[in-house]
Order: structure tokens, then C-alpha cells, then sequence
């Protein structure tokens, strides 16, 4: 097949699966499009909104238009590691002889729904930290690989305090997006009415199985990226280290740390996957823009004097974008 045919080939599925969402799923285009970049680059989404968005309706359709198995956890604080990665228990073989055998968790699974992901304890958070980067599952001294393509949809509620336990910056940074789901138009809701509270919920069908979606991967990690694109992308990145050469000064004001060097791989994977939606095998400047604020938004530390004047870091990101120049200039070395 060649690269037209990939590119075209592509565009069918993503149209596909947008109108299959679209069945179910009123309004929220952008976040429906940042969650099927994400897919198709490989990487997990953190979803962030007040209840009744429908966060967890939009991963439960997406489960159903992809042939993939998928598992819910609701998070809660008395949730254990073991509650999702699985334990070993005492068994009876046929033979009489009892034997420890291990009992896989719902984590075990192609698309895991993680609702409402910071109502666990550290410890249970702590427990999805190697199966989002590694891809696997270490219990009683094995290692186990999780079947692929993996994603973690998690969902969390931002204005609720009690009971509640913010995620580490570590596991913030294995996200590869952080979607802020808004309220819908009047006209949006209104058409939530009509199609909640009146006839038949529609069917969803099946678009992409995982051996497709992971050709379509590999097809996304080809998309050639010129250099004076990628140098914008480490640009941006470094524009958000405080006292650097590199920092902006509203960096300096209202930062304590930066992106890690996950934010660059993740914005030029997302501008990629991006231009392919686009019909195009190659990023452009505008793809990297357009992908930045959802990559870096969770991956900016805040300081005091930021948290104290209700600065957010959407804020800050978007003050970088207008303040980095596309232009490559000479990086200090």
C-alpha cells in the first residue's frame, strides 16, 4: 500500500470514527479530536471536567467503535493496587496440591476507563505508574506485559476536595494529554435533551480493530517533521524552565518547573498524528500550536506567587505561544 493510499485510507477511519462518537457524543469536538490524536499516537488521556460532562460516556463510545477489550475501575479511596493489577491466590490443582496462581486485574485490558482517578490513595495511584510507561505488570516477582495497543482514559473532578488526593507530578507527566471538558452550548444541550430523554439510544458500530490501529501508529510515527518544526517544539519546551536562558519572562514570574522532555516527544508525536487528520504527511508549524496547550497544561509546576494571583497554566502556555517565534533561532548549547 502506498503512502497515499495509508494517508486516504486514514481519513476514512478518522471520519468514521468521529461520526460514530458523534451518534452519542453532542458537541465537544475538540476534546473528541484530542482524545483520537491521543489514540493514534499511542498515548494516554487525562480527562478533567465538573460531573455530568459525559468524560466517561465519550471512553465508554470509543469503546464500543474500537474492537479493543475494555475495562472500568472506579477509583474510590479504599481501592488497592492489587484491586487493579490482580494477585496471586492459593488454588487447588486437579492433583490435591494447592499452588499459588495468579489472578489478573482489570487493568489487563486494551482501553482501561480510570474514573475519577484522584479519589484513590497515593499508593493505588502509584500502582498505574509502570503499567502507563512500561506497558506492563510486575507482581510476585514476574513480570507481565499488558496487551497492546494499551491506553488509559482517566477521568477526575476539579472541584471537589474531600476525599480527594491530587496525582504526583510524575504520573501527571505519563499523560500525553490533559482535556478540560467544558459546558455545552445552549444549543448543545438542548440536543442532549432531545436525544436523552426521547426515542431509542442509537447503536454504535465498530470501526477499527487494534492490529489496524497499530499499523496506523507506526504510520503516525513516519510522518517526517522538518527540522526548523522540531526546533519549535524544543523551543516551546525550553521556553517553560524558569531561570534559563531560554525562559520567558512570565515563566520566570509564575513557574517553578517546567516540561520534561515527554512534552516534546508528545507535541510532535500530537502535530503528526494532527496532519494526517489534515490530509498531510508532514507537520507544520500550525499543527505544533495547535496540539501545545492540551501537552503542556498538566506539565507546568506552579509557584506561590501563581496559585496566589489565580494564574493557571493554560494562561501561561498561551502567553508562550504568542511570545516564541516560529523563526529557528540558534539554541545555546
Amino acid at each position: 500500500m502506498t503512502t497515499e493510499e495509508q494517508i486516504a485510507k486514514f481519513k476514512t477511519v478518522w471520519n468514521d470514527l468521529r461520526a460514530e462518537v458523534g451518534k452519542i457524543i453532542v458537541g465537544h469536538d475538540d476534546i473528541v479530536e484530542g482524545t483520537l490524536i491521543a489514540i493514534f499516537s499511542g498515548g494516554h488521556v487525562l480527562l478533567e471536567g465538573v460531573p455530568g460532562l459525559g468524560k466517561t460516556l465519550l471512553v465508554r463510545t470509543l469503546s464500543e467503535a474500537l474492537d479493543l477489550s475494555f475495562n472500568r475501575i472506579q477509583f474510590t479511596p479504599d481501592l488497592m493496587p492489587s484491586d487493579i493489577l490482580g494477585t496471586n491466590l492459593v488454588v487447588e490443582s486437579p492433583e490435591g496440591r494447592r499452588e499459588f496462581q495468579f489472578q489478573r486485574g482489570p487493568i489487563f485490558a486494551h482501553l482501561l476507563l480510570a474514573d475519577e482517578i484522584n479519589r484513590a490513595t497515593p499508593k493505588t495511584q502509584s500502582a498505574m505508574l509502570e503499567a502507563m510507561q512500561e506497558k506492563s505488570v510486575t507482581a510476585g516477582g514476574e513480570i507481565r506485559r499488558l496487551a497492546e495497543p494499551f491506553f488509559v482514559m482517566a477521568t477526575q473532578n476539579p472541584i471537589d476536595q474531600e476525599g480527594t488526593y491530587p496525582l504526583p507530578e510524575a504520573q501527571l507527566d505519563r499523560f500525553f494529554f490533559k482535556l478540560v471538558v467544558g459546558y455545552p452550548s445552549a444549543a448543545d444541550l438542548t440536543e442532549v435533551l432531545n436525544r436523552t430523554t426521547e426515542g431509542d439510544k442509537p447503536t454504535v458500530r465498530r470501526v477499527l480493530d487494534g492490529a489496524t490501529l497499530m499499523e496506523f501508529q507506526k504510520l503516525v510515527r513516519g510522518v517526517p517533521a522538518p527540522t526548523p518544526v522540531k526546533d519549535y517544539a524544543v523551543r516551546l519546551v525550553l521556553a517553560t524552565h524558569p531561570k534559563t536562558d531560554t525562559a520567558q519572562p512570565i515563566t520566570d514570574q509564575y513557574l517553578r518547573f517546567g516540561s520534561s522532555p515527554r512534552g516534546a516527544q508528545s507535541m510532535l508525536l500530537a502535530g503528526k498524528a494532527r496532519a494526517l487528520t489534515q490530509g498531510r504527511f508532514n507537520v507544520s508549524f500550525e499543527d505544533i500550536r495547535s496540539v501545545a496547550l492540551p501537552v503542556l497544561r498538566h506539565r507546568l509546576i506552579l509557584n506561590f506567587e501563581a496559585e496566589a494571583e489565580a494564574v493557571t497554566s493554560d494562561h501561561i502556555v498561551r502567553e508562550i505561544l504568542k511570545k516564541v517565534p516560529k523563526a529557528a533561532e540558534a539554541l545555546p548549547a
